[in-house]
């Protein structure tokens, strides 16, 4: 027998099984990102049914004779769990005890309403973190774009689309250049953007108080309130689905900034270099890339992309003037929703519709089943705390961890192993 007849057996047997399709497509399912989102949602959801249940007086009561009749806190505790999330659905998405189909559908448009400003804000804040930069200064960003829109808008006479398009230029420049100090002092100085943007968040608010209580810059004429007059309506982003709703044109450059910012990140040059400085800034800077560059350009651009949610603010919901709280927190929620995202424009989009319809849905719950508001605010907030920490989801649920061979794979390639020395031994 000669010698390749020996070894050819040995070399068809030493060959380890290949796992099959189905496992390898679940491998790369349990192992990523979206699983995590899903999960962190769902283990918040149901920490929010028990503490529905919990706050509900019909449960409270059920539950001081749970020993002698169990199925009545039960049924009590899944009454109040369904009636919420009924009042969920029906405040956030469609409205199933309306008279009519525009009536119901109204909680829909009321939720891309309040995701609008959440959109837009959290791709500015999702892709500062993409170029591995921390910009909390959605707030100051926010309140320089509402400034300088709101400027335009109200002290210049113009018609009907150039005023508006001034007003948004004006709107998302002021924001650009103001999230632009941010990083142009990480370039040059090497300032940590969260102390910069924190410290310009509050520079922005006073500095807004003040043009708002100052005739001639923002305040109206012939008013002590420190309050904008009425936005033109030749300034006015325009109804969307009638004046019925509320729905606004703004929630179309929300749609068309996620659009942006995708191709910036996945088909430009400049996308790859802020992903290349952002997973690694050394190894950027000895491919040849300008890194205190592309810091300085991703904070302008993440800074006019939250601007946009300050004009769709003051030009879209809040036309008959607004305040020194237009921001009404957003800034910081565009945090929440952007690591909810992973920083993903698709997914940045989606987190901000559930949070939107989150905040919405918050109110028909706590008006038709009298829970807390609190109650929401509490899910939001497991959400993101099951999401900054991807092993502890991993670890509840049984996953195997990224980058870690499970251990049923290891026990198979070890059996194929040894049948393999068996038959190279009695060959």
């Amino acid at each position: 027998m000669s010698a390749a007849q020996t070894e050819s057996p040995v070399t068809e047997t030493t060959a380890a099984p290949q796992p099959s399709k189905w496992r390898e497509a679940w491998q790369r399912v349990a192992t990523g990102d979206a699983i995590i989102v899903v999960l962190a949602v769902f283990i918040a959801v149901v920490v929010g049914s028990i503490m529905i249940a919990a706050t509900n007086e019909d449960v409270q009561e059920a539950s001081s004779y749970f020993f002698s009749r169990p199925m009545d806190t039960i049924v009590a505790a899944w009454h109040a769990i369904a009636g919420a999330y009924a009042a969920l659905f029906r405040g956030s998405i469609y409205n199933f005890n309306a008279d009519t189909f525009a009536i119901g559908i109204r909680p829909l448009t009321e939720t891309l309403k309040f995701a609008t400003p959440l959109i837009a804000a959290g791709l500015g804040v999702g892709l500062a973190f993409r170029a591995g930069l921390f910009n909390i200064g959605g707030q100051g960003q926010m309140l320089m774009a509402a400034a300088a829109g709101g400027y335009v808008a109200t002290q210049l006479d113009m018609p009907f689309p150039l005023h508006l398009i001034a007003a948004i230029i004006a709107g998302m420049t002021a924001a650009a250049l103001w999230a632009g100090i941010a990083g142009f002092l990480k370039a040059r100085t090497g300032a940590h953007e969260v102390i910069t943007t924190i410290m310009l968040n509050h520079i922005a608010f006073y500095l807004l108080a003040w043009m708002l209580a100052t005739q001639g810059l923002l305040q109206a004429d012939g008013s002590n309130n420190p309050k904008t007059a009425p936005m033109p309506e030749s300034a006015q982003l325009p109804q969307l689905l009638g004046p019925q709703y509320k729905l606004h044109a703004g929630f179309l450059l929300a749609l068309a900034a996620v659009a942006f910012t995708w191709w910036l990140l996945e088909r430009s040059s400049l996308g790859f270099r802020f992903r290349a400085v952002g997973e690694n800034p050394d190894a950027a800077r000895v491919a040849g890339i300008n890194v205190g560059r592309m810091y300085f350009v991703v904070m302008l651009i993440a800074g006019a992309l939250v601007g946009i949610a300050g004009i769709s603010q003051i030009l879209g919901t809040e036309t008959n003037g607004f305040g020194g709280a237009i921001d009404a927190g957003i800034g910081f929620d565009a945090i929440t929703v952007a690591l909810l995202g992973r920083s993903s424009p698709l997914g940045i989009l989606a987190a901000g519709l559930l949070f939107g319809a989150f905040k919405t849905g918050g109110f028909t719950m706590q008006s038709s089943q009298g829970i807390p508001i609190e109650i929401v605010l509490v899910v939001q907030s497991l959400i993101v705390l099951f999401i900054a920490a991807p092993p502890l989801v991993r670890a509840m649920f049984g996953l195997p961890q990224p980058g870690r061979a499970p251990r049923r794979k290891s026990r198979t390639a070890k059996r194929a192993q040894k049948r393999a020395e068996k038959k190279e031994v009695s060959a």
